[in-house]
C-alpha cells in the first residue's frame, strides 16, 4: 500500500515542513491542496482556513518546479491535487489543469454540478445530467494531458455512496475519470458493504481517502428523536473497519495512494501523521 497525507490536514506547515515531517515518519506521498487562501483573520493556519503551503489556481504553474523539487529531495510522489474545482466551470478546470500538467500530477478531484440539500436544491436527476454533461467537457478539455478527473463520494451531495458515483463516472472511460473512495465521509451517509463495493468499483477506484469518524447522540426534538452527530477520532477508535478496507484493495491488486485526513485541530500535525501511518502499517 502507499500512503500520503492531504496537505489540508497540515495548515501550520510550508511544503518544505510537510515533506520534511512525511519523509521522515515513511509516508509515501503528498497530496496537495489547491484551493485559494481566505484573507487573514489573525487567528492563524486552520483546516478551512489560511495555509502557510499557499497553492491557488492562479499559482500553481508558478511553484510547479519548487514542488516538484522539494517532493523529490525527500523521496515523495504527488499523490493527486486536492482541488475544489466544480466541473461546471471550465475555465477554472482549465486553470488548475495547467497546473496539474505542470507539477506533473495524475489526478486532480473536480465536484459533482451541485451540492444536494433536504430543501431546496433536491432535484437528484437535474444535478445528476449537469454533473455527467460537466464530466464530459471537462475530460474533452483534458484529453492528452494525462491528469485522471477524481469525483468524491461524500456527503451532501448526489455521490454519498460508491454505487452513486459509479453511476456518474462509469459514463467514462477509468483512465479518465474515477472515484476517490472515501469510508469516513460513507459511514455518515453512504454506507455499502466493502467486500461489495471495492470490487464493484475495481479500476474505478482512483484514490482512497481514509480518517477515524464515530457517532454521539445529539439533542432530541420534540417528539424525542435523537439527532445524531459526528465527530473526528483516531482510524482505530472510528466506526469504519479499515483493516477490511485493506484486505480487500489488495485483493483488487489496487495501484494508487491512501491519503490520510485527520482534522482533530487539538493535536499537532505530527502527532496526527506518526499515529496515522503506525496504525496502517500494523494493519497492513
Amino acid at each position: 500500500m502507499k500512503y500520503s497525507i492531504t496537505s489540508v490536514a497540515l495548515p501550520d506547515l510550508d511544503l518544505l515542513g510537510q515533506a520534511k515531517l512525511l519523509s521522515s515518519l515513511g509516508y509515501d506521498g503528498l497530496e496537495l491542496r489547491v484551493r485559494r487562501n481566505p484573507e487573514d483573520t489573525g487567528t492563524g493556519p486552520s483546516f478551512w482556513g489560511q495555509h502557510r503551503n499557499d497553492v491557488s489556481p492562479e499559482n500553481l504553474v508558478s511553484r510547479a518546479a519548487e514542488i516538484r523539487q522539494v517532493l523529490d529531495e525527500h523521496g515523495l510522489a504527488l499523490a493527486g491535487l486536492a482541488s475544489y474545482v466544480n466541473c461546471t466551470d471550465l475555465d477554472e478546470f482549465k486553470l488548475v489543469l495547467e497546473g496539474a500538467v505542470a507539477v506533473g500530477a495524475k489526478a486532480m478531484r473536480v465536484s459533482g454540478a451541485a451540492p444536494f440539500t433536504k430543501k431546496g436544491n433536491d432535484n437528484y436527476q437535474a444535478i445528476f445530467g449537469d454533473t455527467v454533461a460537466g464530466y464530459a467537457r471537462c475530460i474533452e478539455a483534458a484529453q492528452g494531458s494525462g491528469v485522471k478527473l477524481l469525483l468524491e463520494t461524500h456527503g451532501g451531495t448526489i455521490h454519498t455512496s460508491a454505487s452513486l458515483g459509479l453511476r456518474i463516472v462509469s459514463n467514462f472511460s477509468p483512465s479518465q475519470a474515477g472515484l476517490i473512495f472515501d469510508p469516513n465521509n460513507m459511514v455518515s451517509d453512504g454506507f455499502e458493504t466493502t467486500g461489495v463495493v471495492i470490487p464493484m468499483l475495481g479500476e474505478y477506484i482512483g484514490h482512497c481517502h481514509i480518517a477515524g469518524h464515530r457517532p454521539y447522540p445529539g439533542e432530541k426534538d420534540e417528539n424525542g428523536t435523537v439527532t445524531w452527530k459526528w465527530e473526528c477520532c483516531s482510524m482505530a477508535e472510528g466506526l469504519y473497519d479499515f483493516p477490511e478496507m485493506l484486505r480487500w484493495l489488495k485483493k483488487i491488486d489496487y495501484q494508487g495512494f491512501i491519503s490520510v485526513e485527520d482534522y482533530r485541530a487539538e493535536l499537532s500535525s505530527e502527532y496526527r501523521c506518526k499515529e496515522a501511518i503506525h496504525y496502517l502499517k500494523k494493519i497492513e
